[in-house]
């Protein structure tokens, strides 16, 4: 806990081109059965670390205004029902990052890449081994000190092979997450 002396000499975080983002969370999937196809209701524990860099300086004038910021994050699903099965994949990942607060600043992010999962065969969603991961989502970090933020956000996962093989359908998840992140 910070004393009132201590929160009084908070600084705004300075974050400029070039600053690097390291960041690790953790969430826990919830399926999102869309159509009457979709039946499997996976559901599991996900760890992400990430690296960023940001690549703007604040853009806009008004509440929109904020800060680009590419990288890429490791993806880590361990699928827990029905069946104990695991994912893992690579996303190369954008975040517009608000910046009209100083120790708390929204942001959007969107990320894709290749998936790897066991669940091919097991489910009638996934026919195969290797698929393709897509998230979009928000989230709001709250800057504990200038390069230190405390984070909490909301993702919407797809897992699909992008037609490959037959079936297709793909899972489809919500997920809750929290996790810290280092600036320097």
């Amino acid at each position: 806990m910070m004393t009132p002396a201590q929160a009084t000499e908070f600084t705004a975080p300075q974050i400029t081109v070039g600053t690097q983002e390291v960041g690790l969370s953790a969430g826990y999937l919830l399926p999102q059965l869309l159509t009457e196809d979709h039946t499997t209701k996976q559901q599991g524990v996900a760890l992400m670390p990430s690296w960023m860099i940001t690549v703007t300086d604040p853009l806009g004038d008004s509440w929109y205004r904020g800060q680009i910021s590419l990288g890429s994050e490791v993806v880590y699903i361990q699928f827990q029902e029905p069946f104990l099965t695991h994912g893992i994949g690579f996303t190369p990942k954008i975040k517009y990052t608000f910046v009209a607060h100083d120790r708390i600043r929204p942001y959007t992010e969107f990320a894709g890449g290749p998936f790897w999962t066991d669940l091919a065969g097991k489910i009638p969603e996934e026919s195969a081994r290797f698929n393709f991961i897509l998230t979009a989502g928000f989230g709001c970090s709250f800057f504990i000190t200038p390069q230190t933020s405390f984070n909490l956000g909301y993702r919407f996962h797809h897992i699909s092979n992008a037609g490959t093989r037959y079936p297709n359908l793909g899972l489809n998840s919500s997920m809750p997450f929290g996790g810290f992140s280092f600036y320097f």
